[in-house]
């Protein structure tokens, strides 16, 4: 009876993708060829090369590492209010910062109770697309915790306790129109990461498949 069960087995279905939130490791996006998009996201292809999860008191939500042809290395979250958005984040360096902005008003961002504005000098060339000429502080010294695994298939450990993931502080900045922001990420061995944010609908992801 199992060798004509195994004859006729049905093939397995291949998995589809219908939403950015049942994106995996391996998983490709295809982006459109929006001329809002800056020059290293429009009409790419992007491989998810890892899922990590950001743990907040209130939410905690997954971060799809993206790898492109040219070896930039972006990272997606989504951004879910009334409306959802991708939001992409390109970390950049500190000599990008330098450029950017006037050190001594960047270091405000860090000064209680958190409402500093920065200005934006210029681009440097990594930054061109991505950046605002203004910005203005939204929250302060935010709590996370940050986990190299995806929360939605491993089970996280308790938001407090000596397994809670890697600590740190988030100052976020955004532009009037909260279409781009600023987000600097303070860990507690000091080092700290700078990211410039791009939020955009849902639509620009045009074509999503599994990864072989």
């Amino acid at each position: 009876m199992s060798f004509f069960k195994n004859i006729f087995k049905k093939p397995t279905q291949e998995r589809k993708l219908n939403n950015v939130k049942e994106l995996t490791l391996g998983d490709i996006i295809v982006m459109s060829d929006s001329f809002g998009l800056p020059t290293a996201l429009r009409a790419q292809e992007f491989q998810v090369s890892a899922v990590n999860s950001y743990e907040f008191e209130h939410k905690t939500q997954a971060e799809w590492v993206l790898q492109g042809n040219n070896d930039l290395e972006l990272y997606l979250t989504l951004d879910v209010d009334d409306k959802t958005y991708l939001k992409f984040s390109l970390k950049i360096l500190h000599q990008d910062v330098e450029t950017l902005f006037d050190l001594e008003q960047f270091a405000e961002v860090f000064d209680e109770p958190g409402q500093a504005q920065l200005t934006r000098i210029k681009d440097s060339n990594n930054t061109s697309g991505w950046s605002s000429e203004i910005y203005q502080q939204s929250s302060y010294a935010q709590v996370g915790y940050f986990h190299r695994k995806d929360y939605r298939k491993d089970e996280l450990s308790a938001y407090e306790g000596k397994d809670s993931g890697e600590q740190f502080e988030l100052y976020t900045l955004f532009n009037e129109d909260q279409d781009k922001g600023l987000d600097i990420e303070v860990w507690q061995d000091g080092d700290t990461e700078v990211f410039l944010t791009l939020f955009r609908p849902t639509t620009d992801i045009v074509d999503m498949y599994p990864g072989s």
